[in-house]
This record gives structure tokens, C-alpha cells and sequence, in this order.
């Protein structure tokens, strides 16, 4: 009977085990077993999608935040993915077709969103 109760229960998924949280300072990345990581939003410089060969057994999409003192990545499926492209994805210089482009790769590969301009060059 064990066998069918374990055969039959809803399997966690990858990405479920991550929390993220967002507010006016910045977003924090949170997971049982990995060192939680955050970045502050006025600190935020780089956005990348980073795809991988992984899935579908592992998360293979990452979208990746880059900030003068570190990073934070939040895989695809998560809820915080979408609560963190909805804010991002309204940046100036969003770069839409590199994330099309992203849906569309199956190989490892990452695709610039988003660099914080800085006088005439980017950072």
C-alpha cells in the first residue's frame, strides 16, 4: 500500500523549494540547502536569463540579478520568477527578444535583459 501512496502523492517540484522576497530595497533569495543571496535595487547593474541543460529534472532557467555586491537567481516556475520579470521587465532597455530567444534555447547559454546605463556606456 505504501507503494501506491508514494506512486500516487504530488512530487515537489525543483523550484518550489526556493522563497523569494521582494520589497522596495531589493529581492532575497532563499534555499534549505544553498546560502540564501539578495540584491538591493538601486544596486541592481546586470540582468541575464541563464539557460541550461538540465531540465526537465532540474531548473533550466535562472533569471539572474547582478548588483555591486553579489547576485541572486531565481528559477523559472517559481512564483518569484514572475513577481521579479513583472518589475524588471518594465526597466528601459528591457531587451524582450533575448528572453524570446531564451524560451527558444534547450542548450546552456545566457542572454543579457537588461545593463544599467552609466554616462554613454553600459556597466
Amino acid at each position: 500500500m505504501e507503494f501506491f501512496k508514494k506512486l500516487f502523492e504530488p512530487k515537489v517540484q525543483p523550484e518550489e523549494l526556493y522563497k523569494v522576497t521582494t520589497n522596495e530595497e531589493g529581492v532575497k533569495v532563499e534555499h534549505p540547502k544553498i546560502e540564501p543571496s539578495q540584491i538591493r535595487w538601486d544596486k541592481l547593474h546586470t540582468i541575464i536569463l541563464v539557460n541550461t541543460d538540465e531540465g526537465p529534472a532540474l531548473s533550466d532557467v535562472w533569471l539572474k540579478l547582478i548588483d555591486d555586491n553579489g547576485s541572486c537567481s531565481i528559477p523559472q516556475g517559481n512564483i518569484g520568477f514572475e513577481q521579479v520579470y513583472d518589475i524588471v521587465s518594465k526597466y528601459d532597455g528591457f531587451d524582450f527578444d533575448n528572453f524570446v530567444k531564451s524560451m527558444a534555447t534547450a542548450s546552456n547559454a545566457q542572454f543579457l535583459l537588461w545593463a544599467k546605463k552609466t554616462g554613454n556606456a553600459l556597466s
